[in-house]
């Protein structure tokens, strides 16, 4: 079980926010559009995305386990 999920929240949110900001730069031709880096973007985005919702379930989880042991 994760320890810190706030940490792997925010781990989460960086990762979506640098998959989002990839294909931005990409149709700026800020940096070449190539196969690695949407492959890259599209990865870390949907890996943020699948982290941030376990963490938030895991969190939800811990909490639910504070409330009733009171």
């Amino acid at each position: 079980m994760i320890e810190h999920p706030e940490r792997v929240i925010v781990l989460a949110v960086v990762l979506m926010v640098v998959g989002c900001v990839l294909p931005f730069l990409m149709v700026l031709q800020i940096i070449p559009s190539t196969l690695f880096l949407n492959l890259l973007s599209y990865t870390l985005s949907t890996l943020g995305f699948l982290l941030g919702m376990a963490a938030v379930a895991i969190l939800r989880a811990k909490w639910r386990n504070e409330d009733r042991d009171r």
